[in-house]
């Protein structure tokens, strides 16, 4: 699951910050960071999709919002923290050992 979010989190994180740079045109001398660049990707793939170019942006974030939404929902740490005390599912790593192997507690005397 590590490496899936790992996986999924690059090309995100990549993506969101060529936007910003590219949106605010800080450049750094790079021309795939310029603001010319920005609208010409825009509008090739608002021209490929036939929609406005101006659209794009937020229906890439909306899904990648729901895409976020979706990993975390199935990430271990998400349904252990679902799953009842006692029950549900159990990390392979925080399992408890087998109850045939357990020595029974002592019973106190009365």
């Amino acid at each position: 699951m590590k490496w899936f979010v790992i996986l999924w989190a690059g090309p995100v994180l990549l993506l969101t910050s060529w936007y910003g740079l590219s949106y605010y045109d800080m450049s750094f001398g790079f021309f795939m960071l310029t603001r010319q660049t920005h609208d010409l990707v825009f509008q090739i793939y608002g021209n490929v999709l036939g929609i406005p170019p101006e659209t794009i942006p937020p229906l890439v974030a909306r899904g990648s919002h729901s895409t976020a939404w979706s990993c975390l929902r199935l990430s271990p740490s998400a349904s252990a923290a679902r799953s009842p005390p006692g029950g549900g599912s159990v990390s392979w790593r925080n399992r408890s050992p087998c109850r045939a192997t357990r020595a029974c507690p002592e019973r106190p005397e009365e």
